[in-house]
């Protein structure tokens, strides 16, 4: 097995929809949750080349717009090895992309397109794993969305938190 490389403090998040809803997949790697595609910009070189690179290494899909959403810091915890600081500079898109999907078995586990409500189900799941009431092991059996994920679909408009519920996901991050 090779030495993950360290954290560059910077990611990418991609949504990519269709007629179907909101391409997500339960990570194969930590943090535990349903999430769109993401990962960091190490070598890729800018935001919008780890972008591209990630849907395609991620779910098999080519890129073929790219438009940029927001760009946030958020204090993320990262699996990787760093230099004492947690966090990432975040940039999130939304694609278009064409291809048949070819999720990496090594990155993604169980691909599906969901609608609104269910992304809304998903967030209101890890609220409950933030405020206690589900616990670590019924959380990975059953993942909501992956904490840093809410904030930002909230930020977006695809889903309605309430603010109280937000701090609370913004402490497990």
């Amino acid at each position: 097995m090779t030495a993950l490389v360290s954290c560059d403090h910077t990611s990418v998040g991609v949504l990519i929809f269709s007629t179907a809803g909101l391409l997500v997949f339960e990570r194969a790697t930590p943090p535990t949750g349903i999430a769109p595609v993401a990962g960091h910009i190490d070598q890729h070189g800018s935001p919008e080349q780890a972008a591209i690179a990630e849907v395609a290494e991620e779910v098999g899909l080519t890129v073929t717009h790219l438009h940029p959403l927001l760009t946030a810091w958020r204090p993320n915890q990262c699996r990787r090895p760093g230099d004492g600081e947690i966090g990432h500079r975040w940039w999130i898109y939304q694609a278009q992309a064409t291809g048949p999907l070819r999720p990496s078995s090594q990155e993604v586990h169980a691909p599906r397109w969901i609608y609104p409500d269910q992304l809304q189900q998903y967030a209101h799941r890890t609220a409950a794993y933030a405020a206690g009431n589900i616990s670590e092991p019924e959380f990975a059996a059953q993942p909501g969305l992956t904490p840093v994920w809410v904030r930002f679909l909230h930020d977006l408009g695809l889903l309605t938190m309430p603010g109280d519920a937000l701090a609370q996901i913004d402490e497990i991050i």
